[in-house]
């Protein structure tokens, strides 16, 4: 089985290096760079990388376990709202089904006092993060949430709070989600619980494997 793990914002594809360590099962993991998945000479926004992450995907073909943290939980779950026959599984961390514009004011706030050099190491540049969060200021993935069909797993941190309440509602309007908390982890939770993680991926995967009801 592949699962497809979609890292987040201030991440890179290396960020799910342990995590993908610690799996023990027979898992093949692919990790994607987001940005670089944005066509060349296109300006970095939310739906251009979007429309990368749907090029990636529908270039795999179907049966698609897609694992995604924060900015790759909202592509993961709008990809699989928009294209359920194609989404096997879906697993969201830290995600979000809609981005308070007060959240937004926060991170820009953050990101103007951040150095270039941190963005580099993100793969993107300081304008460009700027413009990427600017753009989800618009999106509203919660009509959508009925639409997914297939086996999820909504994951928050335990010390993840400001995300605790979107997680909640994922898993409530998500037909036959299942919902859990990832001890001693905040939002990064790849980064903060790897092992944990791994637990729980190996647990939800292998249920999937055996064909048995998540």
């Amino acid at each position: 089985m592949e699962v497809i793990f979609l890292h987040g914002l201030g991440q890179g594809p290396s960020s799910w290096d342990p995590t993908v360590a610690a799996l023990t099962g027979k898992l093949e993991a692919a990790c994607p760079p987001l940005f670089s998945l944005v066509k060349e000479g296109t300006t970095l926004n939310y739906p251009a990388l979007y429309r990368g992450i749907t090029d990636y995907c529908d270039g795999r073909g179907r049966g698609l376990h897609l694992c995604g943290l924060s900015l790759g939980a909202v592509l993961a779950l709008q990809y699989a709202q928009e294209h359920p026959a194609a989404v096997k599984s879906l697993v969201l961390i830290g995600g979000r089904v809609r981005t308070p514009r007060a959240l937004l004011k926060v991170q820009n706030v953050l990101f103007h006092l951040m150095g270039e050099k941190s963005f580099r190491e993100m793969g993107l540049s300081k304008a460009d993060a700027l413009a990427l969060m600017s753009s989800m200021g618009e999106l509203d993935l919660l009509p959508g949430l009925g639409r997914v069909q297939c086996p999820t797993l909504v994951l928050c941190g335990e010390k993840d709070s400001a995300n605790r309440r979107d997680a909640q509602t994922m898993a409530a309007g998500i037909p036959g989600a299942g919902l859990a908390v990832v001890p001693g982890a905040g939002h990064e939770v790849n980064r903060d619980a790897p092992e944990a993680l791994a637990e729980v991926l190996e647990q939800f995967y292998g249920t999937l494997q055996r064909g048995r009801k998540i």
